[in-house]
């Protein structure tokens, strides 16, 4: 699911105006549904979602020593976008006003 698939589930569930709580609660709600379906979710700038497979492994119980299994598992892997590490990294200024990971527009060709 990409950016644009993400704005018509959510315009499709919402379907009218829509306080701010309950838009965000329907984007975390369509966000968490497809990843649990399985489907990586990615937004320009911001970063994507994926679900992986983590598989059974052997660990050490810390306080014992003991051995012990980790049953195998499903995880979701967060990877942010160029844009939010730059801002993170401060290698990018943030913005003042607007959307800081917007992409600057393009300039026109003569």
């Amino acid at each position: 699911m990409n950016k644009a698939q993400l704005i018509q589930a959510v315009a499709a569930k919402g379907g009218r105006q829509l306080s701010p709580t309950e838009a965000v609660e329907i984007v975390l709600d369509v966000l968490v549904r497809a990843v649990v379906a399985g489907d990586p979710v990615s937004v320009t700038g911001f970063g994507s979602l994926a679900p992986r497979h983590r598989p059974a492994r052997k660990a050490h119980n810390p306080q014992t020593g003991a051995k012990v299994t980790v049953a195998a598992s499903r995880v979701v892997k967060f990877r942010p976008g160029a844009r939010f590490q730059d801002l993170l990294a401060q290698r990018r200024p943030m913005p003042e006003s607007g959307n800081c990971i917007q992409k600057a527009p393009k300039t026109p060709r003569p």
